[in-house]
Order: structure tokens, then sequence, then C-alpha cells
């Protein structure tokens, strides 16, 4: 199996004509790409290969949440796969880890496949690898703590590391050490949680650049590609790197 992309495409492109051509650009097996909401409709439709996916949700179907939008909205539009808690959520939108669990519960049990965010601040780095565990591990046991009982759903479940202080930085993690915390997220997981064969992504300014070297090591199986996802040049290079690569 390649490795696994995930195209967060952020609050970009502006027009959707411009997302439905780079959707077009990027449609290709092993891909999830992840648009604006208004485009969600017109890239699902021009989809063959790539399968799509939502950058948030909320954890109800309905009710007075304003600006909100539920699972099986999302369900209804195409979505197979939505993002939950990536550090700018967590970061500007103050989203706590109580919150993201509620997320993680909903979108699973809805017949989602949820790609779970986690990851350390610079200050906690700064400590050393085993800060860094210790800071995901805390928010794995929160995120998670409520999917013990989702036997039939689990397998949906996707987790990625991204160091914060990576993100758009232009300065991915060293892989070697992104390799450590995919390993260490696996095995927490499968022993905690009775997770089996998860697939752990990295995101944190990957590139075509460095790419091939992130994909070296056989714990990361794929990527969450933000900026370079934005570029259909660039993004066919990740893309032919990654199905390069088995895991």
């Amino acid at each position: 199996m390649a490795k696994l992309l995930v195209a967060n495409w952020k609050l970009n492109p502006i027009r959707e004509t411009e997302a439905v051509r780079l959707a077009r650009a990027s449609d290709a097996k092993g891909v999830v790409i992840c648009p604006p909401f208004p485009f969600l409709k017109a890239v699902g439709k021009i989809l063959r290969r790539a399968k799509l996916g939502a950058q948030d949700m909320f954890w109800t179907e309905q009710g007075a949440y304003t600006g909100e939008v539920s699972p099986q909205m999302l369900k209804k539009a195409g979505v197979e796969y939505v993002i939950v808690g990536h550090s700018e959520r967590r970061r500007w939108l103050h989203e706590t880890d109580e919150m993201i669990g509620k997320k993680v519960v909903a979108a699973l049990k809805a017949g989602l496949s949820v790609v779970l965010c986690v990851g350390e601040p610079i200050s906690v780095r700064r400590k050393g690898l085993a800060a860094a565990k210790r800071f995901a591990g805390t928010q794995l046991r929160k995120d998670l703590g409520g999917v013990s009982h989702l036997t039939s759903h689990i397998s949906h479940l996707v987790i990625t590391y991204e160091p914060l202080w990576a993100i758009g930085t232009g300065r991915a993690d060293n892989p070697r050490d992104s390799a450590a915390m995919a390993h260490f997220i696996k095995k927490m997981c499968a022993s905690r949680f009775a997770l089996r064969d998860l697939q752990v992504l990295y995101g944190g300014s990957v590139t075509s650049k460095n790419i091939r070297r992130i994909f070296e090591y056989n714990e990361i199986a794929g990527a969450l590609v933000g900026g370079a996802s934005l570029n259909a040049a660039e993004f066919r290079k990740i893309i032919a790197a990654a199905s390069a690569y088995a895991v």
C-alpha cells in the first residue's frame, strides 16, 4: 500500500474555479483532498481516484450551533475523511481536547475516517523528545478517551503527528525524530486503545524536497500536506514520491 497523502488547503483558494482546477491536478489514488466547505460539492464531483475530505466538523447533528457543520452533512456532501484537532484550530479557535474528543467519537460513529492531529509546541520540544512524547501522549489519552466502545469504527482512525513549531516554517522535523514519535504513537495506541495497524502520518512543512527522507521510515504511513498541496506541480512531485513507497 502506498503512503497516504492528505491535502489540507486551509483557507485557500479564493475561487471555486481554482479549487476545481487544483483538484483535477491532484486527483490520484492514495490522496485525500480537503478543500474549504464551500467547495466540497464542486471538488467532489470531479474526483475519480482521490477521496474527498473536510477540514473540521462539529460533534452534534443539529441544533443552535451557529457556523458549524455536522458529520451527516459532510457525508451527504460526499465527504469520506475529516481532519480533527488541527493545531491551527487548537491555537486560533481554542479547541480543547474535550471538544476534539467529542468530534472524534461523532465522526467515527457517522462512518467518517478521522485524521486526528497531535503534536507539541517548540517550548516542549526544546526539552527533548521524551517531553514531546509525554505531551502527545496526554493529547491522545484525552482525544481518544471515548473510542474504546467503537470497535467496529476504530479502523477508520488515522493519527497525524504535527510538531507545531515546524508548521508553515519551511523547516520540517528531523525525519528520524518524527519516526520515533510515530513509533511511540502507534505503540501507545495499541496498548491503551487496542488500535492495531494504525496509520501515523507526518505533518509540518512537507515539500517535494524533503518528502523522500521522511518516507524512508516505515513508521510514517504518509503525510498531511499544507502549503505544498496548493501548488499543483509541487504536489504532483509529492504524489509521485508517495507512490514509490509501501507501508
